[in-house]
């Protein structure tokens, strides 16, 4: 196997050395924050935990969380760790509810995010030889100018075509030969179905590569995507408040993503206690930022549902590896007693023959959960008649129930009704009032 690294000295750094590296970028990066930031030297005060008490990353566990919830109530400012002269870039998240949450970038922290999203760009067989087309949203959202960074650092052309106008994409994408494609996994799905609806047949594009994120996506939505395009889909992962994406990687073996080791530390708890488990044990993730100046969180609670892992790896690389999300411990539905995952959902869907274009409603009639799901037909689908589109229902209907337990109301509705995302999908309608 090829082994394809844009830091090799780092990514494939003994594990040893890397909880070494860990430990001492801690020990700092706490004395840092604990010295600038009032907000965190408080909880810190609160918890009964100074600077002197951390050793190294044995002691991780020692310290306070971090929320969303806190990062909404220090905003704007109580989280900074470096004055505002220092700062040159602010990014935040594409939340819609409450106070957004907005994060602050050195050089130095845009510097090492940008050479996280090259270690990304190489692991999917980047090289300067390469047109990268990068369909993330710019502006505020950290997707575009996360890639478009590391796509530089590469060497490859950019494309920095940010996100919408597919009749562009697909010109630009034809006309300049792109070779690996950056955005989200159900944009990714669209621009397939849109290429195909033109003509174009998977070998007509030179695509050999895309680096997909920002939403959750499952393995059957990859081999979906990777089929339309012909192409080896990767994953990335990460998150506005820790730098965006980059934070981890998926390589070749493409059996989950790399973590950035030398930038972060990443713990399991358990959601409901907060106690740190075991490695190989599945729980919500932490991240704890060892060398952001600016916006340095520690113990940040991501709300993933995942599973960290040691196991060593074809491609070379000591970094631990994170499955994809399997969930979010914040985005699970209860419904009628049962946590519902629209991952669950959506492997169904696609295991039936199915595109990834859904929508799920939930609601409450008379005190009773309904679960209503509307799925897109395809073109050839919907040319059934009325008869087979309810056989239809029915037979998909039955599946869901096997997965989840319940019994959901399933509507077949026709291609394109179902409002594309050229940003993140949402998946999730949910009417109760459970406030």
């Amino acid at each position: 196997m090829e082994k394809n690294y844009y830091q090799p000295e780092i990514e494939t750094m003994p594990v040893e050395k890397i909880r070494a590296l860990q430990s001492e970028r801690l020990v700092k990066q706490v004395k840092h924050v604990y010295e600038n930031v009032p907000y965190y030297r408080r909880l810190m005060d609160e918890k009964g935990v100074t600077p002197e008490d951390i050793h190294g990353i044995e002691d991780l566990h020692k310290l306070p969380f971090l929320t969303k919830a806190d990062l909404r109530e220090a905003y704007p400012y109580g989280l900074l760790a470096k004055p505002l002269s220092e700062c040159v870039r602010i990014q935040s998240t594409s939340g819609t509810t409450g106070k957004r949450v907005v994060a602050f970038y050195t050089q130095h922290d845009v510097d090492l995010w940008e050479d996280c999203c090259a270690r990304a760009v190489v692991a999917a067989g980047g090289t300067n030889e390469d047109v990268c087309q990068v369909c993330y949203g710019y502006g505020l959202f950290t997707g575009g100018p996360g890639l478009n960074g590391g796509s530089h650092k590469v060497g490859c052309l950019t494309l920095p075509m940010s996100s919408g106008n597919t009749e562009r994409q697909i010109q630009f994408m034809m006309d300049l030969g792109s070779t690996i494609l950056c955005c989200t996994p159900s944009y990714a799905a669209y621009i397939g179905e849109s290429l195909k609806e033109r003509g174009y047949k998977p070998e007509d594009n030179k695509l050999k590569a895309g680096i997909f994120g920002a939403e959750p996506w499952t393995e059957e939505m990859r081999r979906d995507i990777e089929n339309s395009l012909g192409i080896k889909a990767y994953d990335i992962y990460g998150l506005t408040e820790t730098s965006g994406p980059g934070v981890s990687f998926e390589c070749s073996e493409q059996t989950g993503m790399h973590i950035n080791e030398d930038h972060f530390i990443a713990e399991i708890i358990d959601p409901e206690t907060g106690e740190v488990l075991p490695e190989g044990s599945k729980g919500e993730l932490v991240f704890t930022s060892i060398t952001k100046e600016a916006f340095p969180l520690l113990r940040y609670r991501t709300r993933d549902i995942c599973v960290l892992s040691r196991e060593k790896c074809s491609c070379g690389r000591t970094f631990i590896k994170m499955t994809k999300p399997m969930g979010r411990s914040d985005d699970m539905m209860i419904i009628r007693g049962v946590n519902v995952f629209p991952s669950q959902i959506e492997t169904v869907l696609l295991n039936e023959g199915y595109s990834p274009n859904y929508q799920i409603v939930v609601d409450r009639e008379n005190n009773t959960d309904t679960l209503d799901i509307n799925v897109e037909l395809s073109p050839e689908m919907f040319s059934d008649t009325v008869k087979s589109v309810t056989g239809r229902e029915k037979k998909l209907a039955e599946a869901i129930k096997t997965m989840l337990g319940i019994s959901p109301a399933v509507h077949l509705v026709p291609p394109k009704t179902i409002a594309r995302s050229e940003g993140k999908a949402v998946r999730v309608i949910d009417k109760r009032k459970l406030v």
